[in-house]
């Protein structure tokens, strides 16, 4: 049977998805180990799990239309990786690490929160309803751990704000403002 083109729209976008999926089960330990909050740690853990539930309910979804999940590699995902390697990279510490972290993971939930919503509509226009349900229950996920960012970041950014307003004394003993917008006009 012939597919429709939105059906191969639909198969295409699945294995960007799955691909970005996987390069993600590689990037959140990192992202865990470099977190110096233990509770965006433990975060970054927790979504580490589902990320791997994802996994496994795509797969169930190319088990059902009969395709293999290979063979697309995510750019948009390679490059939020890669974004996310660079500020674990730069000399940001404490806090400040943490939000650079929280913004970057945000950018990859609203990502993933457009495919998810994309495709989840497409299987609902094809007929897909069980791939349909399997599909929003991840989209829901993504939201959930994107809410969680952000009310974490409201606590985070605040220490932030404060580690960076840190007084300290300078070589000539006078009193200076340590700054991490230098560091962050870099990044």
């Amino acid at each position: 049977m012939k597919h429709s083109a939105l059906k191969e729209l639909y198969i295409d976008e699945l294995r960007d998805i799955y691909n970005a999926e996987t390069q993600l089960v590689k990037a959140l330990p990192k992202m865990a180990k470099a977190s110096n909050s233990d509770q965006l740690r433990a975060g970054f853990e927790s979504h580490l799990g589902q990320t791997g539930d994802h996994v496994e309910r795509l797969e169930e979804i190319f088990k059902a239309l009969g395709e293999k999940p290979a063979g697309k590699k995510c750019a948009g995902m390679q490059g939020l990786v890669k974004e996310g390697e660079q500020i674990m990279s730069e000399d940001f510490d404490g806090e400040v690490l943490d939000a650079a972290l929280i913004s970057a993971a945000q950018r990859v939930e609203h990502y993933e929160i457009a495919a998810y919503g994309c495709v989840k509509t497409w299987a609902g226009l094809l007929g897909e309803g069980d791939a349909q349900a399997l599909l929003e229950k991840t989209l829901e996920e993504e939201k959930e751990a994107d809410s969680k960012l952000t009310e974490l970041s409201k606590e985070i950014n605040v220490q932030a704000k404060a580690q960076g307003e840190e007084e300290v004394e300078n070589e000539d003993g006078a009193q200076s403002r340590k700054s991490q917008k230098v560091r962050t006009a870099r990044a």
